[in-house]
């Protein structure tokens, strides 16, 4: 029930971008390995995903336990969870509250802390908290839209509320809610204004807490240390309300912390998220590149929000160094009185919000101008020296026209007015760049081979389609595959009483699974069952038909081969009666396969 209930399109779409593949199936970047075009396909109606490019591949219970590294029983608890689904366990099976997995609880327990700090936040020792944010012209809907909450100047209010709903001690210390002290644990944050931060789903999985009291002598912000579900490097505040919008718009703004990413979402500017006390860095790129479904074309827009400061262009130039990760165009939107994106809604109102992102600037650009900037341009050295310091950021840029283009243009900045000495210059530092593609998975059968292929689209139409085959297929022995691994796909399907008992999409996918003898069989099985067969206009009734035809004239071909074979070591004269016998049988085995490939010919 909980994997018929949980439908896969909307559990995978909360990790990353799902297009529209054609045929009622969906495609979006791998969540698994780093691609830049689309290879991750999912079919709703069988339930199932699978990757051509690294060969992943499985059902919606398999995409919890991988992308959320669970054991079978905690995505199932996790999916049944989401369903509303009330799981009954039998007698000596997987207890919850006994065992429930780790992650689970500590989710749980997030869960629960963020209700508590939300609650605390209208008592009257939380009056700094709703003053700070007031002042900073968010109103009490605004607080309660992102969580945020208030945690108690107090050494135990969480772990006393905590322990209260059943949790341990080591599951508070473990989940970073709390800290081991000289008498037992005691609450991480005290005094101070938190925001819940959710990972793309929507669970809470860590805090980040403002300092708001002149006796903390602790850092203005802390954040949940590193736990075994907050993993700093990959978490972007904010992209569980943004993502929808980032997916709508291919845009996706950066901002520097929790203020200014309410500060755009109120002001309209939904795709603003944030990093968590981190810089911007590899994985933080793969899960924003999935959610943009980011591609080579260069239809989606990066824009970095920067102070005009020297940290600020610093910042700019460590985005650049990680732009070739991008497949679309990467911008920088700097204000120039140095004013955050929370600072300028309060002192110019929303619409400046969104001008200062409507005002960005290429990131190539913004990284030139800002290296330049620092040398005395008036003097011919000054020149060269700016050039020698800018001419590797710009050979680091990918594309050759544009790496063209910026090279004139910086002649024409730097005043050098030479355009062959500026290019000579950037070609001395090009370098060559490029690592392996990843490796697919592939089945042991030639893909270029014509019979590989056909086997191919029988058993994706006998898996996908299986009512347009009817009973012959089931007749097909399994030694009539001639790949070892179409073979076993076969006499999966076989076992799980052919294509004349195959019932509902989902149903039938599941259990075809379930019965695969190995992994390799199963990831076959989602692999077939997820991509398209190659129908074209044709419908699926004389497409697979056309196939049937084509299979069986394939087999006859075989057997005319050695049936001809045979005849030509036979002697017609002393073998005269086995002659003919068998030049008989070749001659009905010819009609036969001509009838066949007319069949056949006919429809594909």
């Amino acid at each position: 029930m909980v994997r018929e209930r949980s439908q896969i399109d909307s559990v995978i779409g909360d990790h990353l971008q799902l297009v529209s593949a054609g045929g009622g199936n969906l495609k979006g970047l791998c969540p698994f390995h780093d691609e830049k075009t689309p290879s991750f396909n999912v079919t709703p109606s069988r339930g199932l995903y699978f990757c051509h490019g690294c060969g992943v591949g499985g059902d919606v219970i398999k995409f919890v336990q991988e992308i959320e590294h669970l054991s079978f029983a905690e995505a199932v608890e996790r999916l049944a969870a989401k369903a509303g689904i009330q799981l009954r366990y039998e007698e000596g099976g997987y207890v919850p509250r006994k065992e429930t997995g780790q992650r689970a609880r500590l989710v749980e327990a997030h869960r629960e802390a963020a209700e508590f700090y939300a609650a605390q936040l209208g008592t009257p020792q939380a009056e700094p908290g709703r003053r700070f944010l007031m002042e900073r012209g968010f109103r009490a809907a605004d607080a309660a839209h992102f969580g945020i909450g208030y945690a108690p100047n107090e050494w135990e209010a969480l772990v006393r509320h905590l322990r209260s709903r059943g949790f341990t001690d080591r599951e508070l210390v473990e989940g970073g809610l709390c800290v081991e002290g000289r008498r037992g644990p005691r609450d991480r944050f005290r005094g101070r204004l938190v925001w819940p931060i959710r990972d793309v789903s929507g669970d809470v999985i860590g805090f980040g807490a403002r300092k708001l009291l002149d006796s903390d002598d602790g850092p203005k912000y802390l954040n949940t240390p590193e736990t075994p579900i907050y993993h700093k490097s990959s978490v972007l505040y904010g992209l569980d309300l943004a993502k929808r919008e980032i997916g709508r718009a291919k845009k996706a703004v950066i901002v520097e912390g929790y203020t200014d990413v309410m500060a755009c979402h109120l002001a309209g500017e939904t795709t603003a998220i944030a990093t968590c006390g981190t810089a911007f860095g590899d994985e933080h790129i793969k899960a924003l590149r999935r959610m943009l479904m980011d591609q080579d074309e260069g239809r989606g827009e990066v824009i970095f929000t920067f102070d005009g400061d020297a940290a600020g262009q610093k910042a700019a130039l460590r985005a650049f160094a990680a732009d070739h990760k991008f497949g679309g165009q990467t911008f920088v939107a700097v204000q120039p009185d140095g004013l955050d994106p929370c600072d300028l809604r309060i002192k110019h109102g929303d619409a400046a919000v969104r001008d200062l992102v409507a005002s960005r600037v290429p990131l190539f650009e913004f990284a030139i101008r800002s290296r330049i900037e620092s040398f005395d341009l008036d003097h011919v050295e000054g020149q060269m020296r700016a050039l020698d310091a800018v001419a590797p950021i710009i050979a680091g840029i990918r594309d050759a026209g544009i790496r063209k283009r910026y090279a004139v243009n910086l002649d024409r900045w730097l005043g050098i007015m030479d355009e062959r000495l500026v290019l000579r210059r950037v070609n001395e530092h090009m370098k060559g760049g490029g690592g392996p593609a990843p490796r697919a998975a592939r089945p042991r059968a030639d893909p270029n081979d014509p019979s590989a292929e056909l086997e191919r689209e029988l058993l994706k139409m006998a898996l996908q389609r299986p009512a347009s085959l009817g009973p012959v297929y089931d007749t097909l022995p399994a030694d009539a595959f001639s790949a070892p691994e179409h073979r076993a796909v076969h006499e999966v399907i076989l076992a799980g009483g052919g294509v004349s008992g195959a019932g509902a999409p989902l149903e039938w996918s599941a259990r075809l699974r379930e019965l695969a003898p190995s992994e390799e069989v199963r990831s076959l099985l989602t692999r077939f069952g997820v991509e398209s067969p190659k129908a074209g206009a044709v419908s699926d009734d004389a497409y697979s038909q056309a196939l049937l035809a084509r299979f069986m004239e394939l087999q006859l071909t075989r057997r005319i081969t050695a049936l001809k074979s045979k005849l030509g070591r036979l002697n017609p004269v002393s073998e005269a009666e086995e002659y003919n016998r068998l030049f008989g049988d070749l001659v009905a085995l010819e009609q036969r396969r001509r009838h066949l490939r007319d069949q056949g010919v006919s429809e594909l």
